[in-house]
C-alpha cells in the first residue's frame, strides 16, 4: 500500500496493519500527510459523541504544538503580559493565514493557561480549523485521524463520515470491516529506526542538521551536546535528548509527526516534567517549525541561553558580596 494512493474524501478502512505501524510509517514518509491517532472513548455510543471526542483530541494536539503554529509564543508566559502578547500575535496570524480571529486566539489562551472560553465556535469549524492548523505545524497538507479498532462501530463511522463531510481530518480505521466503508488492505513493515550518534545531529534529521548548521554560526552556542542520555537518578530509566546546554539546564526537543501519537505525547509530557523538576527548560521545535522559520527558532533559543548566562552571572555576583 502506498499511503498517497489512499483516499482522503471518503471513510476508509484498512486492514492488515496495526495502528502503530501506520502511523510510524506515515511520520517518517515524504507523504504530506500528519497522522493523529485517536482511541474512541468508553462510552462513546453517539455520531456526536464520537465526533466531538476526535475534535478533543485535535485540540490537544493544537495545544501542544503551540509554538509550530504562533511562533514567537514559545517564550510566552501565562501572566498578563504575556497572554496578551500571544493573542495579538494570534490576531496576527488568523489575519494572514485566513483563520477565524476568535477561534485562534481562544486557542492560544487555552494552550498557555489552559482556560477555556465561555463559548466556542460550532464543533464543524473547529474540527475544520483544528485538522488545519495541526497539519501546518507539522508543515503537511492534511491531517488524517487514525482510529484504532472501535467498538461501536456504527457511531464511529457515522461520525467519521460527518468530520470528512464538514471539511475536518481524514478518518481511516484500523481493524474494522464494515460493508459501508471501502477496505484497503495493507503489508507495511515499519522502517528501520538508525541510532543517532552521540554528541552529533542525528544523521537521518534533516531538521537537526541544519539546526546544527545555523548554531554553528552563533558565538552564544558554545557548549550544547547533541544526542546525550540522561537520567535523574540511578533508580530512573535513561532518555535521550535532543539537544543540550548543560550549564544552562537548557534542553531542546525537535519533533516529528509522530509525537501526535498518545503514546508519545503521554511520554514527552513525562520526560518534560521530570526535566523541569529538576531544574531544567524544555523548549519544543517540530521539524516544519525549523525548516521553515530556522531564523526565529536560533533567536528563541539563544534569548533564553543568553538569559539563563546573565542569571547565573548576577547570581554569582551576588554571592560575592
Amino acid at each position: 500500500m502506498i499511503v498517497a494512493d489512499v483516499p482522503l474524501d471518503r471513510v476508509v478502512s484498512i486492514d492488515g496493519v496495526s495502528v502503530d505501524e501506520l502511523a510510524c510509517t506515515m511520520a517518517s514518509s515524504p507523504d504530506d500527510l500528519a497522522p493523529i491517532v485517536t482511541r474512541v472513548p468508553e462510552g462513546c455510543v453517539t455520531p456526536g459523541a464520537f465526533a466531538e471526542a476526535a475534535v478533543a483530541d485535535l485540540e490537544r494536539a493544537a495545544v501542544e504544538l503551540l509554538p509550530a503554529w504562533l511562533p514567537g509564543a514559545s517564550i510566552a508566559r501565562p501572566d498578563v503580559g504575556g497572554l496578551a502578547a500571544a493573542r495579538l500575535l494570534a490576531e496576527e496570524m488568523a489575519g494572514e493565514n485566513r483563520f477565524p480571529r476568535t477561534f485562534l486566539t481562544d486557542l492560544a489562551t487555552l494552550a498557555l493557561t489552559g482556560r477555556r472560553p465561555r463559548a466556542t465556535p460550532p464543533l464543524r469549524v473547529r474540527a475544520r480549523q483544528l485538522a488545519r492548523l495541526v497539519a501546518e505545524a507539522f508543515g503537511r497538507r492534511r491531517t488524517v485521524l487514525l482510529v484504532d479498532d472501535p467498538d461501536d462501530r456504527e457511531s464511529v463511522i457515522a461520525g467519521a463520515e460527518w468530520l470528512v463531510h464538514n471539511g475536518g481530518p481524514a478518518v481511516w480505521l484500523l481493524g474494522t470491516t464494515d460493508d459501508r466503508v471501502p477496505v484497503v488492505r495493507a503489508s507495511i513493515v515499519a522502517p528501520a529506526r538508525s541510532v543517532a550518534a552521540r554528541g552529533r545531529p542525528h544523521p537521518a534529521s534533516a531538521a537537526e542538521t541544519a539546526l546544527e548548521a545555523a548554531l554553528a554560526a552563533e558565538a552564544w552556542a558554545g557548549g550544547r551536546r547533541w544526542n546525550q542520555d540522561y537520567r535523574t537518578n540511578e533508580l530512573t530509566p535513561p532518555v535521550r535528548l535532543d539537544l543540550l546546554w548543560p550549564d544552562e539546564r537548557c534542553v531542546v526537543e525537535i519533533d516529528g509527526p509522530e509525537h501526535c501519537h498518545p503514546v508519545r505525547f503521554e511520554a514527552d509530557r513525562r520526560r518534560d516534567v521530570r526535566l523541569q523538576l529538576d531544574g531544567y527548560a524544555v523548549l519544543r521545535f517540530t521539524n516544519a517549525r525549523i525548516t521553515h522559520d530556522l531564523g526565529a527558532v536560533v533567536h528563541q533559543i539563544g534569548t533564553y541561553v543568553r538569559a539563563r548566562r546573565r542569571d547565573h552571572a548576577e547570581g554569582h555576583q551576588h554571592g560575592r558580596r
